[in-house]
């Protein structure tokens, strides 16, 4: 029998509030470390606006995410359907919707409680810091969860 088939994925989710802040930051780091071994996208369970410290943070890393468009799991479903094998959520809301849509989907689904930096107060610096720690301990998580993921040749 073969090990469940999440272990390598091969098309992930991530998944947030409203795909704003961090599912686009996960969705663009792991899509950097497989750039043509995976298919990675991210949705929101509301619609919201592109965070411009997002924008600026991974910037900072080189990536450039300055043209995301926040989508729900509806439009999602909608413009591409919901094959995925793996659905990474990043909020509690998130995981609900994420665990109703496996009543119907085939598809694993990971909590990983993720801080919602939009709430950080302070001056501009310190509101990146926040920023940049979510997005620490997202890449963090990510090298950690898909070490094993062997790159598809392509």
């Amino acid at each position: 029998m073969d090990a469940p088939r999440a272990r390598n994925p091969q098309a992930v989710l991530f998944a947030c509030g409203h795909n704003a802040v961090r599912s686009p930051m996960a969705e663009s780091l792991l899509q950097q470390m497989f750039p043509n071994g995976l298919y990675v996208r991210s949705a929101g369970v509301k619609k919201g606006e592109l965070d411009p410290f997002v924008v600026a943070v991974m910037a900072e890393l080189g990536q450039d995410i300055s043209t995301h468009k926040p989508k729900t799991f509806e439009e999602l479903e909608d413009w591409e359907g919901l094959n995925f094998d793996l659905i990474i959520t990043l909020s509690p809301e998130a995981h609900h919707k994420a665990l109703d849509l496996t009543r119907t989907v085939a598809a694993d689904v990971e909590y990983w409680p993720t801080p919602d930096p939009t709430g950080t107060s302070g001056n501009r610096e310190q509101v990146l810091g926040a920023y940049r720690e979510v997005c620490d301990g997202l890449l963090l998580r990510i090298r950690r969860r898909f070490a094993r993921v062997p790159a598809a040749n392509g």
